[in-house]
């Protein structure tokens, strides 16, 4: 029998399952921090699954409004009920997944070391998801075996069935063989016990820093459903969009994005947002929806505060079609691009598509020198912040489904209301609703109407402030 036998570590858990509450509560502060950490991604009416649960502890942290465990070990799952009794608790093998449902977010929190073969249980966690189910997994940094081990030596940490010591690369390909995508990694923590003061200073601010957040000891792994390719024809019918266009001061570009926007999806709706124009702005909108009322559906408005990002959230707040766009009126991103943009997001490439002006080469005036240091640093900021790659933040060309944006609305307050664009706004909502962000490069064009509206040192400095507001709620919390 090997080291690896499911029934040596069915026994093992057996044999400690009246020792587990009393362990866990003495490491409390190192179990908490790993709930804690995945809670920050849950939305409260999400419903909730963990294998190799327990008792169930990790269960009654986290949000969620049905939560279910699973465990091969029936008196682990006895204790949880005892403990637990609004957590529905099964006893059943990770390998054997027999549940009759799906779930909107599923954890495997510490388990796959001494899972005898993890890709078999990856396997079978399609069958208890949807295309928008969240798979967490949770696991010990590599780099920590040697400091691991010689805590169980001197009886500092229980000793633990023989682990698969895997490193992240090791974790992201067995979900990809097993039919998930990885689209983020993240680590943290350097000190797994209490002490004042300290343990904070090391695991809240040290561990999250750049180079010093590729060692902390426990690692977190974000997956999902490899999305089904799909037939051109179903493509072209499996959405409907609302491209919401804020303009001001914009009127000689009105009625060129109308000829300029292709026919792509179900259907396309148009919202002009005018916004304090000092031009005949609003007049050539009401011109233009009259003109084009045969062949377009074109909603028009006037919002009544100030910004880009009021526009964009007023314009949202009225759209009707299943994926929300957002063109600016200046025309510099073209709008022929847009069709790339619903094809991103409708074959399940990503959830949030990011315009990116920074891979191609720009028209000689498209933007300034100033403007082009100041997007390529918070381009490295927001890599850092978002953990991923992050080309371009002030694109004016983003993508969502109105279903996720209605979540991210819904939680504005987390981050606040003072972006002026819009644009932080929503790659920070994204973030928080745990979606996988896509950059998707296009061509940038030198304006050829008006002049830009952008400040770039006022503004500049309020972008900024936000950016530390947002790394203080993301990363040192």
């Amino acid at each position: 029998m090997t080291p690896y036998s499911n029934l040596e570590i069915q026994k093992y858990w057996d044999n400690f399952s009246e020792r587990w509450a009393k362990y866990r509560k003495r490491r409390s502060y190192y179990w908490n921090s790993i709930s804690k950490y995945c809670n920050y991604f849950i939305h409260p009416n999400s419903s909730i699954l963990e294998v190799g649960c327990g008792h169930g502890d990790l269960l009654n942290t986290i949000k969620g409004k049905d939560k279910t465990g699973i465990d091969f070990s029936a008196k682990m799952i006895e204790a949880g009920r005892g403990r637990f009794p609004h957590i529905e608790f099964h006893q059943m093998a990770a390998e054997d997944i027999t549940l009759q449902k799906q779930y909107d977010v599923i954890i495997l929190s510490n388990i796959i070391g001494v899972l005898p073969d993890v890709q078999s249980v990856f396997v079978q966690l399609s069958k208890v998801s949807h295309d928008k189910t969240r798979v967490i997994v949770t696991y010990y940094n590599r780099m920590w075996e040697p400091f691991i081990r010689l805590a169980e030596f001197m009886g500092i940490k229980r000793k633990s069935p023989k682990q698969n010591w895997l490193s992240c690369s090791d974790i992201q390909n067995l979900l990809y063989l097993s039919g998930f995508e990885s689209y983020k990694e993240s680590r943290n923590m350097f000190l797994p016990y209490y002490v004042p003061l300290l343990s904070t200073f090391l695991n809240r601010f040290v561990s999250r820093l750049p180079l010093f957040n590729r060692m902390g000891l426990s690692q977190f792994i974000f997956a999902r459903p490899i999305p089904e390719t799909m037939a051109t024809h179903q493509l072209s019918q499996k959405y409907s969009t609302s491209i919401i266009i804020p303009a001001r001061n914009e009127s000689g570009n009105i009625e060129d994005a109308i000829r300029r926007i292709p026919q792509f999806g179900k259907s396309i709706e148009i919202i002009y947002v005018e916004g304090n124009s000092t031009d005949d702005t609003w007049e050539t909108i009401q011109a233009v929806q009259k003109k084009y009322a045969h062949s377009h559906n074109i909603k028009i408005m006037q919002q009544e505060g100030k910004g880009k990002g009021d526009a964009v959230r007023k314009g949202f707040e009225a759209a009707s079609g299943d994926i929300l766009m957002i063109l600016d009126a200046d025309l510099t991103v073209p709008p022929e691009d847009l069709s790339k943009f619903y094809n991103a997001i409708a074959m399940g490439k990503g959830e949030f598509i990011n315009g990116v002006r920074l891979v191609y080469p720009m028209e000689k005036n498209a933007m300034r020198p100033l403007n082009t240091v100041g997007n390529h640093f918070f381009s490295k900021f927001f890599t850092y912040i978002l953990e991923r790659p992050i080309k371009d933040t002030l694109c004016g060309t983003k993508v969502m489904l109105k279903s996720d944006y209605e979540k991210l609305a819904a939680n504005r307050k987390f981050f606040g209301e003072f972006d002026p664009f819009g644009d932080f706004d929503l790659l920070f909502g994204a973030y928080k609703l745990n979606l996988k962000i896509i950059d998707l490069p296009i061509r940038y064009r030198e304006r050829k109407y008006g002049d830009t509206n952008i400040s770039r040192f006022r503004h500049g400095v309020i972008l900024l402030r936000m950016s530390m507001f947002a790394t203080y709620k993301i990363k040192f919390w």
